[in-house]
């Protein structure tokens, strides 16, 4: 993404709720029964190895498949076919026996009960305004609705939540409701980094140059193509400001002037940003987590925000940052 963010990013006491963060734990273990399906849909499999599991199972073992959404897609295949490649088996992308008997040693059932706490659905939630002038009015960019905090919460989209949980008042206290089971272990500190435009990833390397963990992004465009070659880390900003400028910006809108956009979960850049060597350029996260790994970005690398603080904590300046082909 071509924007000129000051490295000296204003940082605040937002207390985001992400997977990442110990109050996110999930306060009951006990499995949550199948999902009842509506009528007139597809039922959602959420049994032991459909495709929900298996996205829960690789979120756990850092083979991000972006947002959980319980239906087969790109990113499911790239977690898959990342989590194969660092196991020794077959690449295929494909949910085999060999996959299923490597994922299951964690018998995690897919889904867990949780309960809604008042904190959970105080928000305030408003909507976030479209263009950077009126966004740059409010004091953060939260969350615009119960269903947006929770999908964030648990790596999922709000409309697997709404299925998972029909006829229940998301935002009561009190509501029971079923969720992905996902666990937010940290990683270890990496060696190295390597974004892959070819695969729209980016993996994790350790000291004996091993994949550990994988993640989708949104790599670059052709108007903003992603900067190939090695980079550094200059610095690590969460719960960022944005500098908007439009003279950076291909698509900015006639009559946009510069501005200065909080910080929160709808930042453009989400609640983290890695600063790299190559000037206007970073690893971070976004509003968008449905859109990662699908869409195009403004030169940058794209995660979702629980992606891109699992990665902000294990890297620092003394990691390279390799982007290739």
């Amino acid at each position: 993404m071509s924007v000129r963010l000051h490295r000296l990013a204003r940082l605040t006491a937002l207390a985001l709720a992400l997977g990442v963060s110990s109050g996110w734990a999930v306060a009951q273990t006990a499995p949550a029964p199948a999902a009842i399906p509506d009528a007139d849909a597809t039922p959602l499999a959420t049994g032991p190895r459909s495709d929900l599991h298996a996205q829960v199972l690789l979120d756990r073992a850092h083979f991000s498949p972006g947002q959980i959404d319980g239906e087969v897609g790109s990113n499911q295949k790239r977690a898959v076919s990342g989590f194969q490649a660092a196991h020794g088996i077959k690449v295929t992308g494909e949910l085999d026996d060999a996959t299923w008997q490597a994922l299951q040693p964690d018998a995690a059932p897919p889904l867990v009960r949780y309960t809604l706490t008042a904190e959970d659905v105080a928000g305030p939630f408003q909507p976030v305004p479209k263009g950077p002038a009126a966004q740059a009015k409010l004091k953060t960019l939260g969350f615009g609705s119960i269903e947006e905090a929770l999908g964030e919460r648990f790596h999922a989209s709000p409309e697997l939540l709404k299925t998972l949980n029909p006829g229940v008042d998301l935002g009561k206290a009190g509501s029971v409701i079923q969720v992905p089971n996902i666990a937010a272990t940290p990683l270890p500190k990496a060696s190295k980094l390597v974004i892959d435009k070819s695969d729209s990833t980016l993996r994790l390397f350790d000291a004996d140059g091993k994949v550990y963990a994988q993640f989708p992004v949104s790599s670059g465009s052709k108007h903003d193509p992603l900067p190939i070659g090695k980079w550094k880390i200059l610095g690590i900003s969460r719960d960022p400001t944005f500098h908007y400028n439009p003279k950076l910006f291909w698509d900015a809108k006639a009559g946009d002037s510069k501005a200065v956009l909080p910080p929160g979960p709808n930042n453009p850049v989400g609640v983290v940003w890695i600063d790299i060597s190559k000037p206007h350029y970073g690893l971070h996260g976004t509003p968008e987590p449905g859109h990662v790994g699908k869409t195009e970005s403004h030169g940058c690398v794209r995660m979702t925000n629980w992606d891109a603080l699992q990665v902000a904590a294990a890297v620092d300046a003394s990691v390279p940052v390799v982007m290739q082909e």
